[in-house]
C-alpha cells in the first residue's frame, strides 16, 4: 500500500507581520513550519506503516524551493519519499489552482492508493484544497477525521461534527483530511534526521506533471485577494463590581451612554 500525505509549508503564525502599506504578509525573516494539521495526517500515515511495514508513505507539497527543509523534517519522522511540485508556473495560486497542481503531483507519483491531508492550513484556514484535489482525482472524500480504523480494505473513521461525530465507512482509493484530534505527531529522531539528508527529494515544474501554465497558478485562480489587514487592537474592559442589581444598572447605563439601549 502507497499512502501520500499533502504537506504546506507555513508561516509561524505567533511571528506573521502585515505591511501596512502594501496590505500583505511580510514572509522576509518570518520562521516557516510544517502545517500542524498536516503533521496529524503524517502521524496517521505513519501509524498505518507501523502496523503494515510494507507500506510506502509519501509527501507531497507545492512551494518554493525552500520547502524540502519541510520535507525533510518529514522524512525524519518516517515519510519514505518526498515530492516538490516548484515551479514559478504554479506561483499565486488559490485553493482552486492549488487543487489542480496537487492532483497532478498525485497522478504522478502513481499506485496512490489513500491519500492523507490536514484539515486546513493556518496560513488560509479554508479547508478547501482537500476536497477540491479528491474531486479532481475522482476519488471520494472525507473530512475532518478525529479517529480511524483499517480492517483490511475497509476504513472506519469518525467524521467531527458540531455536536458530535458521524462514523463513516470508505474503501481506497480515497482522501482523508485530518483534524488535530487524531493523534499526537511523532518527533524527529536522530538517525531519522541523518536518514532523511541521504533520501533524495523528487522536484517537478509543471512540464513534468504535465500543467498547462494556463491551467495552474495565478492565471488559474479566480480568488482575487483585494487586502490583507490587521484588526485594531481592542480597548481595555471594564469590569463591574457589587451586587447583581448594582452591576446591572451600571451596565444598563455604560450601554445607554454608548447609545447601544
Amino acid at each position: 500500500m502507497k499512502i501520500l500525505v499533502c504537506v504546506k509549508q507555513v508561516p509561524d503564525t505567533n511571528e506573521v507581520k502585515i505591511d501596512p502599506v502594501k496590505g500583505t504578509l511580510i514572509r522576509e525573516g518570518v520562521p516557516s513550519i510544517l502545517n500542524p494539521d498536516d503533521a496529524n495526517a503524517l502521524e496517521a500515515a505513519l501509524s498505518v506503516k507501523d502496523k503494515e511495514p510494507d507500506t510506502i508513505v509519501a509527501v507531497l507539497t507545492m512551494g518554493p524551493p525552500q520547502a524540502t527543509e519541510m520535507l525533510r523534517e518529514c522524512l525524519a519522522m518516517g515519510a519514505d519519499e518526498a515530492y516538490l511540485l516548484s515551479d514559478r508556473a504554479f506561483g499565486g495560486a488559490d485553493t482552486c489552482a492549488t487543487s489542480t497542481t496537487l492532483a497532478a503531483g498525485i497522478r504522478r507519483v502513481k499506485d496512490v492508493d489513500l491519500v492523507f491531508a490536514g484539515r486546513q492550513a493556518i496560513d488560509g484556514d479554508t479547508a478547501q484544497v482537500g476536497p477540491q484535489t479528491a474531486e479532481r482525482l475522482g476519488m471520494p472524500v472525507v473530512t475532518y477525521v478525529q479517529d480511524m480504523e483499517m480492517n483490511g480494505s475497509v476504513i472506519k473513521v469518525q467524521r467531527q461534527l458540531e455536536d458530535g461525530y458521524e462514523i463513516i465507512e470508505v474503501q481506497p482509493p480515497c482522501l482523508l483530511t485530518m483534524v488535530k484530534e487524531l493523534n499526537e505527531p511523532r518527533y524527529m529522531t536522530v538517525k531519522g534526521i541523518v536518514d532523511a539528508y541521504k533520501k533524495e527529494i523528487t522536484v517537478w515544474n509543471h512540464e513534468d506533471v504535465e500543467l498547462d501554465p494556463e491551467s495552474c497558478g495565478l492565471k488559474a485562480s479566480p480568488t482575487q485577494v483585494f487586502r490583507s489587514f490587521t484588526p485594531p487592537p481592542k480597548g481595555k474592559g471594564v469590569m463591574l463590581e457589587g451586587t447583581a442589581a448594582e452591576m446591572s444598572k451600571a451596565l444598563v447605563e455604560a450601554l445607554r451612554e454608548k447609545h447601544v439601549l
